[in-house]
């Protein structure tokens, strides 16, 4: 490899890109190698850097100082090379005194970091992820037994009419617009699913969604069981109460766990699972991951994205199948519960337990730093395929050739 001194842009350009850095190319993309190594933590508070970093810089200025040292290190051996210390001028290998001293040059010894000893700062850990899961999995079943259960209470719309709401003044009912708002949640989740899979620290957001989702899944079994409203509307055609007969229950639960808890598959025919809503969460929740995980250039894919899952709230309240707080409150609680956990994974001091610490109050705080223990940072949106090419190149198997030997 070129000396970085004399790196040109298109030097740099493979050098980021070989790193696992991409998203820095456009922004340095005039940038030679003097002017690479010439970067510090004030660049990336200044336009482009600033656009384009989501930690800071901190992953290339590691990267940058090990480069220093590396340049540093090259530039002393050529200085010995060049008959500062390994040899004279004149070709003789004794020094030659001149009367006064006996000049003699020490080798400086500067240690470089290594993989294998420097912990790196964002672990895969793909069993907390797994935990996760399990997590977010036992929270939803959870929610679908709650639901089962609420609906044998909900009230019969001939003695309790729908509770008055401003929003169903305003606009009469669209009998398919909750078709449209499960489409797009639909499409949203896809969306997500394969932006996480390219993501390069799949593991840890992967853990961080699950977390989220399982956790207002939780919250919404306990305000959905505390109150139960009826109806929203006259439309609403529920499943006939079964009245403790636990058998057909479970067959009502395993059939609506099995269709997502969509009305478009006809799994979801319960009634009383109203505050709040599900579908703002799905809609709200992916929204945000896929915006935070995901470059600011691309500024179209979330305005797409933004658009699916705004039509797709005002659609589940013009198909008069919410009430508008129910709405309102799980956008609330969703975005409320994204914003403080990035904050407190994004800031290290908010991860140790202290008394100026009021986020450590709440009661899945440990569980927290279980998770986020060994993340050093804000995570960079770096993205790689799934499997290496390297990986690919080995699983077609390797070819041998014969050695004749004379």
């Amino acid at each position: 490899m070129k000396k970085v001194a004399a790196w040109s842009p298109k030097d740099v350009y493979d050098w980021l890109s070989k790193e696992g850095m991409p998203e820095y190319t456009d922004a340095l993309r005039q940038t030679d190698g003097p002017g690479l190594l010439r970067l510090n933590e004030a660049d990336f508070h200044m336009l482009p850097l600033s656009l384009v970093s989501s930690d800071c810089g901190q992953q290339l200025l590691e990267r940058l100082e090990t480069l220093r040292i590396e340049t540093h290190i090259e530039d002393h051996k050529n200085g010995h090379a060049n008959g500062h210390a390994g040899g004279l001028p004149n070709g003789k290998s004794k020094p030659q005194r001149n009367g006064m001293k006996d000049y003699r040059m020490e080798m400086v010894h500067i240690p470089i970091p290594t993989k294998e000893t420097t912990r790196p700062s964002f672990p895969a850990e793909w069993g907390k992820t797994g935990i996760a899961f399990v997590y977010a999995v036992v929270c939803f079943v959870t929610t679908t037994i709650v639901i089962s259960v609420v609906h044998e209470r909900v009230p019969p719309k001939e003695h309790t009419p729908p509770l008055p709401d401003k929003f169903f003044d305003l606009f009469n009912r669209v009998e398919w617009a909750f078709s449209i708002c499960e489409i797009n949640g639909m499409l949203l989740v896809g969306l997500w699913l394969i932006q996480w899979i390219l993501l390069k620290h799949r593991s840890i957001i992967g853990r961080r969604f699950f977390f989220i989702v399982g956790t207002l899944y939780l919250y919404r079994c306990i305000t959905m069981y505390i109150t139960t409203l009826p109806v929203p509307g006259m439309h609403f055609k529920c499943s006939p109460k079964l009245l403790g007969n636990w058998e057909a229950q479970m067959r009502r639960i395993m059939k609506m766990i099995a269709g997502g808890g969509l009305s478009i598959t006809g799994s979801h025919t319960m009634c009383g699972d109203y505050l709040y809503s599900g579908h703002t969460v799905m809609l709200t929740l992916t929204y945000l991951f896929i915006k935070e995980y995901s470059p600011k250039r691309f500024w179209c894919y979330h305005w797409f994205c933004w658009s699916l899952s705004a039509i797709g709230i005002f659609c589940i309240l013009l198909a008069h199948d919410h009430y508008t707080v129910d709405v309102v409150v799980a956008y609330f609680i969703t975005t409320r519960l994204f914003w403080w956990y990035h904050t407190m994974a994004n800031q290290q001091s908010l991860k140790e337990t202290s008394q100026s610490n009021p986020f450590s109050r709440v009661w899945w705080y440990r569980l927290f730093q279980f998770f986020e223990e060994n993340v050093s940072g804000m995570v960079p949106r770096n993205y790689q395929l799934p499997l290496s090419w390297r990986s690919l190149q080995w699983s077609r198997g390797v070819k041998y050739s014969k050695l004749e030997i004379q």
